[in-house]
């Protein structure tokens, strides 16, 4: 161990404990129990097994455990985005997609190919920078991960230039924030622009976060610990005081998080939380939807954003083998096509098969990519990749690599169609396209949606 530092050597991490023990003890007070200290019996704590506290300070300790429950804030409203409200319509049982026989396994392939005909399957790439990035992409102290992560930043930075939706008096809201890079950069963005707020919504306490960091006055920064699907944003004290226009964004929100993310902005954000609706939005023509939103003038801004708070959506997609039947936007799309929540579920799951495929690869593009800043950031975005269910042994006679990787492929194109009908019926030009190369990131397709230009009233 090193001096001043505890003995006990961590089996997982292949290292010993960095945290520093009281004035005369060999371990800290996490591992205190491996030395002799008066008979005094460490438990797990009933809160949160994860850690240790002693038998005789358990009281003192649950008072101010981090894991106790804490009032809520006043922007939690219960299940608001969560979606779904009818459990029937859940499937009860899933069955493992290894069980499955080449007949239901041909059927379920059929399925997706028939309902995928007809929507736009090859993206456009809209791989943009951003000159706040230059410097830092020029830095040779960055490795290959910083600088994976900083092509990224740039180009969602540079897609939401092109949709003019950095500008001044606007909270830009991020989700499944982590560290707050993205965020960060947003605000390097906008240097000299006045009255701009971030709110950086993430439920897990986050370690190394860089909006403190910030020293600009005329931007705040305020973190929401809440889980998106209990956020009602209307509620939140600086968009009640201020009601600002809110832009949207996110750094690879994993799967079921997009959909309670667009609910969340779509639909409790532009619904009183008492149950009123605000004043009804004009409808939009087919036509109306297939123009460029107009984004660029303050006049255009202001006829565009009284009727739509939300003024742009911006959110790099991930992991839809965690997405979810009943937080799902575009389950009526789904319904629309002959297909329902047994099929998504499937679906949902073979989604996977897009990276797994390449198992090598992904491993190695995930660890790259992830080390730095999702390391502290995610919810085992990692991890999740590789526990997923690939049934690349049992599917290995009846389907190829490519073949499975293309059904990946067609599955994640099909649930990320759903979540662009969905925001063409909310009144939104929405969009998908790759924002960076495959060897930056696997999970490299960007949504973007600004308001849909209103439909002029007819003249007499």
């Amino acid at each position: 161990p090193q001096p001043g530092r505890c003995a006990h050597f961590v089996q997982r991490k292949r290292r010993f404990c960095r945290m520093i023990p009281a004035p005369g003890r060999r371990f800290c007070g996490e591992h205190g129990h491996e030395e002799e200290q008066n008979d005094r019996k460490r438990i797990p704590c009933p809160l949160d097994p994860k850690h240790t506290v002693y038998e005789d300070q358990l009281q003192k300790h649950l008072k101010k455990c981090n894991s106790r429950e804490k009032p809520k804030p006043v922007y939690f409203v219960q299940d608001i985005n969560a979606g779904l409200k009818d459990v029937a319509e859940i499937p009860e049982k899933q069955v493992p997609l290894s069980s499955l026989s080449t007949e239901e396994l041909e059927n379920l392939i059929s399925k997706l190919k028939k309902a995928s005909k007809g929507l736009e399957l090859n993206l456009q790439e809209q791989i943009l920078s951003h000159k706040a990035l230059q410097e830092a992409l020029n830095d040779p102290k960055n490795g290959e991960s910083a600088f994976k992560h900083l092509k990224q930043q740039a180009s969602i930075l540079g897609n939401m230039e092109k949709l003019h939706l950095l500008g001044p008096g606007r909270c830009f809201v991020e989700f499944g924030a982590g560290r707050g890079k993205l965020s960060h950069w947003v605000d390097v963005a906008l240097e000299n622009v006045e009255s701009v707020q971030f709110l950086l919504v993430e439920r897990a306490t986050t370690r190394f976060k860089v909006d403190g960091k910030h020293k600009r006055r005329d931007s705040i920064f305020e973190r929401l610990q809440v889980d998106i699907q209990h956020l009602c944003l209307n509620k939140v004290p600086i968009l009640e005081k201020k009601k600002l226009p809110v832009v949207g964004i996110g750094k690879h929100l994993c799967g079921a998080a997009t959909d309670l993310a667009l609910r969340c902005l779509v639909e409790s954000y532009t619904i009183c939380c008492d149950g009123e609706a605000e004043e009804p939005v004009p409808k939009r023509s087919r036509a109306a939807q297939t123009e460029v939103a107009p984004h660029n003038s303050a006049s255009n801004e202001s006829t565009t954003e009284d009727h739509k708070p939300v003024a742009g959506i911006v959110i790099a997609l991930c992991c839809h083998h965690k997405c979810d039947w009943t937080h799902y936007v575009g389950r009526e799309f789904f319904k629309s096509v002959g297909l329902g929540p047994v099929e998504f579920n499937y679906f949902q799951r073979m989604s996977s098969w897009a990276t797994c495929g390449m198992r090598e690869t992904t491993s190695k593009a995930s660890t790259s990519e992830d080390s730095e800043d999702q390391t502290n950031d995610t919810e085992e975005h990692e991890q999740t990749l590789s526990r997923t269910e690939s049934g690349s042994e049992t599917l290995q006679g009846i389907l190829s690599v490519e073949q499975r990787k293309e059904i990946g492929c067609l599955c994640k194109r099909l649930i990320d169609h759903g979540r662009i009908e969905y925001l063409h019926q909310q009144g939104y030009k929405a969009a998908l396209q790759y924002y960076t190369e495959p060897a930056v990131s696997l999970e490299n397709v960007l949504l973007t949606a600004v308001p849909s230009p209103l439909i002029p009233e007819p003249t007499v």
